[in-house]
């Protein structure tokens, strides 16, 4: 709780005394919007595309598919390349911009990356509300994965970075939250500007994305840099006396003396991109890095946040109704998401991780069995009983709040936190890579594979949800309540990666256990 002292001893012997302060928690809180506009983002591009009144000024012929032809496959109502490049489009810039934004973040600090963050997202919103040709459109939509791109890049590793240990996993969870806020503030919009006379609630929907553009912008103003990339760009003196600052104390002589040791080791690492991908005590970094983000997306999540309303409109609801099962299901997100805030920190990931998994993959499979028991492999239906409905809405919500309170924040809280300075911005671009990469194949093919695939789709993605189950059952280590400058001591303690440490570091002293002394 605010104000509460803790006190964690080092490899030293020393001890980091402090207490979680305000200007920690308001910090922390104005950084995490960087995760609203990625989450509004989310939310918006299916409801937007849900709307005769888009459809009829950019996909016509999607249109005329899904508006006129009643008898048409329910599958393949919505299978136009076209259409979801629009929503692609987005986490292709994302994947090229995390490249970037990683030698911004290192070079320049992470400031400034959430700053260029919001400008880029806030140019592609105000082209997208403008656009008059579907060429405009698609500019707006890779000016905005250039904004994700750098937000992404930058957030989850500052709240890593400032957040008390005893506190991180829950400061981090805020970035998936305001993620989970900015999906159900999108529908929410989606389901108003539905209803507005004349065709154009649409611009309303995607110039909305001004807004948070402008909150992340506009906040990131008045944030200070983390003392660990201050520390890494020379600035020691300054770094020292934000340190007392979020530590609400003035002896934090011992927890900066660790931080510039930190420092002075990873500017010894010369080309922190080759060392990552060689090197191999940084091959459980790398494998976690890349295999968390190509796990979450391939749980079909983005399944159901970008195409709720399109695949709630596919399985018969009306528009209005598909919209508001969005609204739903957003809300089930947002509501769960608090479950990780207050559990990681308590409970520890792995707990969340399996629970979520094991959920997740029973839920997935319900929603697959009855898609398939109403439409079976021709895909045609004339009428949609409303028990049937309120089941679909009940699995996938069950579905989405698995994933919000365990994969959904996790998979950016744990990339975030397990590497060493040295290569934890290649790291972090590593993670925000995978996920944009995996993000825009899935965006892309996800309403082809729909379409061939039928209800087995919904399979598909179940059977990924167990495989990664596995994985973190075996592989994925504990990593609650470890300060991050000696995560270092779990790869050393799990039975299978500390085959990939190197002996010299396996020379320092066993894992500092945190003080239980309250101060």
């Amino acid at each position: 709780m605010a104000g509460g002292h803790f006190i964690v001893h080092t490899r030293e012997g020393g001890n980091y005394p402090g207490k979680l302060t305000w200007y920690v928690v308001i910090t922390c809180i104005m950084a995490a919007m960087g995760g609203f506009i990625f989450g509004y983002d989310i939310g918006i591009s299916g409801g937007v595309t849900s709307m005769d009144s888009f459809l009829k000024c950019f996909f016509m012929s999607v249109y005329h598919e899904q508006a006129l032809n009643t008898s048409t496959n329910q599958y393949c109502k919505f299978d136009s390349q076209l259409l979801t490049l629009f929503t692609s489009s987005l986490y292709l810039a994302a994947l090229i911009a995390s490249i970037g934004a990683s030698f911004v973040s290192k070079k320049h600090g992470r400031k400034l990356t959430m700053f260029l963050g919001g400008l880029f997202f806030l140019i592609g919103a105000v082209l997208n509300a403008a656009a008059i040709h579907i060429s405009m459109l698609i500019l707006g939509r890779f000016l905005l994965g250039l904004g994700v791109g750098f937000a992404n890049q930058s957030v989850p590793i500052y709240l890593s970075e400032i957040a008390p240990y005893k506190y991180r996993g829950a400061f981090n969870v805020l970035f998936q939250l305001a993620i989970t806020l900015g999906i159900l503030t999108a529908n929410i919009v989606n389901f108003l500007t539905n209803k507005i006379p004349g065709g154009w609630g649409w611009r309303v929907s995607l110039g909305g994305a001004a807004v948070p553009a402008l909150v992340i912008m506009v906040s990131s103003m008045f944030l200070s840099d983390s003392p660990s990339s201050l520390i890494d760009r020379g600035n020691t003196e300054e770094a020292e006396q934000l340190l007392k600052k979020i530590r609400g104390v003035d002896n934090v002589k011992a927890e900066f003396k660790d931080l510039v040791e930190a420092s002075e080791a990873s500017k010894k690492v010369k080309g922190p991109w080759k060392n990552l991908m060689t090197v191999r005590k940084y091959r459980p970094q790398l494998t976690l890095s890349a295999l968390i983000p190509t796990f979450q997306q391939l749980t079909g999540i983005n399944v159901v946040m970008f195409y709720a309303p399109v695949l709630f409109k596919t399985l018969g609801f009306k528009a209005n109704a598909s919209l508001m099962s969005a609204v739903i299901t957003g809300a089930v997100n947002v509501g769960a998401t608090f479950i990780s805030v207050y559990c990681t920190d308590r409970y520890g990931r792995r707990v969340l991780f399996l629970w979520g998994g094991v959920l997740m993959c029973v839920f997935q499979a319900l929603v697959a069995g009855l898609i398939g028991w109403k439409f079976g492999i021709t895909g045609v239906t004339t009428d949609l009983p409303q028990t049937y409905a309120i089941l679909v809405v009940l699995c996938i919500c069950v579905f989405v709040a698995a994933f919000a309170f365990s994969w959904g924040p996790l998979g950016w809280l744990v990339p975030s936190e397990i590497s060493p300075l040295e290569v934890r911005s290649a790291a972090q671009c590593v993670t925000v890579s995978m996920n944009m990469l995996l993000t825009f194949g899935v965006a892309q093919v996800f309403l082809k594979m729909l379409c061939c695939m039928k209800f087995g789709l919904f399979i598909f993605f179940a059977a990924f949800v167990f495989i990664m189950t596995l994985f973190v059952y075996f592989y994925v280590p504990e990593t609650k309540n470890i300060p991050i400058e000696e995560m270092s001591q779990v790869w050393r303690e799990h039975w299978y990666w500390k085959k990939f440490v190197d002996d010299e570091d396996a020379e320092i002293k066993p894992r500092v256990k945190p003080a239980t002394d309250i101060v």
